[in-house]
Order: structure tokens, then sequence, then C-alpha cells
């Protein structure tokens, strides 16, 4: 499919509520379509993500849409023609494929683009237990997907890896914050012990383990997130103590982060910081792996992965196909990560 997006259109509203990690994705190819394309953008997204956007080269405006406006099919009724009419003349880029976002494109009058969700093809290759749509499926990331919204073939995954602009203060505040707990120079590793879903989540005494090991090794570390605070009689867990920019900034000081499949995870790479991801009920083929030249990947491979399209649905083996990555692994890829991407490719603002 050539481009199909009218030349002369080049400010858009772009339509991503949530959820943290899909929100992440976005910012890599609203700034490749700003570099190459010199398009703008308004992105209307879920309240408390504004704060990503800040920064971002091509973004002018932020529409944070709230509880109180999707509470009821009225409400929301309401802010699509609001928005439809202080962004006449726009283009209407659809990166959610919600029936909320639907209802926004039928008060649109400019362009709408939808990016391929592909909800059909995972169905179909989890019903068929792997047998079919698997190659399709693992050709393109998420972030190459929202592009084939308006360009396909997209770029390569490495050129839509996501961005987010930390300013110079908060990048000094990250560093004074590292230094007041490890001392100068340090630069630790993070710990991100949490994620949406129970069964996506390292189980909780292998992340204790795996502290025991990096403190008789004086590895420093962090623990971040939102969620339960495992390390909570320790200085160096600032769970549920950071806002989405704060924890961005932190992550930027780190060596490496270790995650799950979560949103956490993209926004260390969107501040250039590697990922060493731990991944069980959610594989490939749904597109979240992370795409940075040095992040890393453990898993199994089970032959009941994935299991669903989430990581929700109950899990009769309890959770092996995590349960089964050792902390001795996990230890052994956290001593030797890979070398930081150089200053020049992590982003920033001015």
């Amino acid at each position: 499919m050539p481009w199909n997006t009218p030349p002369e259109q080049t400010q858009w509203l772009v339509y991503r509520l949530g959820h943290l990690g899909d929100v992440v994705l976005s910012t890599g190819v609203l700034a490749h379509l700003h570099a190459s394309r010199g398009w703008t953008f308004c992105v209307a997204t879920g309240k408390g993500y504004g704060s990503l956007f800040s920064g971002l080269p091509g973004v002018r405006a932020v529409e944070e849409i709230g509880p109180q406006d999707t509470g009821s099919a009225a409400n929301f009724a309401v802010r699509c023609k609001s928005l439809a009419r202080t962004y006449a003349g726009w283009g209407l880029l659809d990166l959610h494929g919600s029936l909320r976002s639907r209802m926004l494109s039928w008060f649109w009058r400019g362009p709408v683009r939808r990016y391929p969700k592909s909800g059909l093809r995972r169905r179909l290759f989890l019903l068929s237990g792997k047998r079919v749509c698997g190659p399709a499926l693992r050709v393109h990331s998420i972030a190459q997907r929202y592009y084939m919204a308006v360009c396909n073939p997209p770029p390569p995954a490495g050129e839509l890896l996501p961005h987010i602009a930390l300013a110079a203060t908060e990048r000094a505040w990250a560093q004074d914050r590292i230094e007041s707990l490890f001392g100068p120079g340090a630069c630790p590793v993070a710990f991100h012990p949490h994620a949406t879903h129970a069964l996506k989540t390292w189980p909780e005494e292998h992340w204790l383990r795996l502290a025991q090991l990096a403190d008789s090794r004086k590895l420093p570390w962090i623990s971040l997130g939102r969620g339960k605070a495992l390390f909570a009689d320790r200085s160096n867990e600032l769970s549920n103590k950071t806002s989405l920019r704060e924890s961005c900034a932190l992550l930027s000081r780190c060596r490496v982060l270790l995650s799950g499949d979560s949103g956490p995870m993209h926004l260390a790479g969107a501040v250039g910081t590697p990922v060493i991801a731990l991944f069980g009920p959610t594989t490939r083929e749904w597109g979240f792996y992370p795409q940075g030249p040095q992040d890393i990947i453990l898993e199994r491979e089970l032959p009941c992965r994935p299991c669903s399209l989430h990581g929700r649905k109950p899990c009769p083996r309890m959770g092996q196909c995590l349960a089964a990555i050792t902390p001795e692994e996990v230890f052994a890829a956290l001593q030797a990560p890979p070398p930081r991407r150089s200053a020049a490719s992590a982003p920033s603002a001015p």
C-alpha cells in the first residue's frame, strides 16, 4: 500500500489513550513523522500520560481525556464534538482502534487514518495453537504498525524507537538523587518488579534472591514503578515515590533496567537505557518486544506460550514460563550488561 495521506495534510490529532506502554511506543512514530515529513501533532491521551509528550519534537498540544469524559457515551460525545471543532481541518490519526476512537471519527471532517491492529490475526494465532498467522504477526512491531496507519511498508523498527525528551534539569535531579543513595558517579541497575497483570510478574522470591545476589557483589540497584514495594525497608526502594517523568529521569541514569513486559520497559528504551526483559505469557507475535540495539530478552520456549493476548488468563502451570528463569541467570546478564547507547543517541530536550 503506498502513501494514502493527502500530501497537503500536515497537522494531525493523534488518539491513543492508554495503556502506558502503548502510549510510549507512539512517541517514536511521531518524532519520525515530524523529522521526515514535517508533520505536527496534538495528542489526545489518557489522564496522567500527557507529560510523556513534553518537549517531543512536533507535538504542539496535548489533550488529556479523563474519567469525566469517558464515564458515559453522552459525555464522550460532547468531548468528541469539542475536539472536532477545535481541530477542524486537521487529520485524525487513530492509534487506538477502539469503539471510542471510532466515535470520534464520526464527528471528524478531515482525513482519518487507523493502524492495522491485527486483532483477528492474534486471536487466530491463539486459537490455532500457533499454527497460523505467526509469520505475519512477527514481521512488524507495534510502533511499525502505528506507522502503517499512513505508510506501508514502515521504516525499520530501530528507526521508530520511543523517544522521551528529558530536560537538563530533570537529568540533574536524577543524578543528585542517585548520588545521594550511592555516591558520586554511581550508575545503578534498575529493577521494575511490577506488572498490570500478576502472571506477567517474575516471582517475588526471585526478586528477593536477585537483590541478595546484587548486594553480595556490591552491585548498586534501585527499585521503581507502581505496585507492592518488595524492599520497603530499603532507601533504594523508590516504588510509588516518583512521577512518570521522574522515573524516566532516574532510568536515564541507570546502567540497565530489568523488567517484565511492562510500560516502564519502554520508558527505559525511550531515554536510551538498555533493557533486560523477562517475557512469559506474552511473546514476540504481539509486537511489544523492546527493539533497542542492546536490549536482551530472557524467556523459555514453552508450548503454552502465548497463553492470552494480555497475560491475564489463569495459568494451570502456575506461571512456569517466568518462574523457570532463575535469579542466577538474570544476575549473570546484569553483571555484564550491554554498553549504554552513546550520549548523542539518547533523546533529550533543549
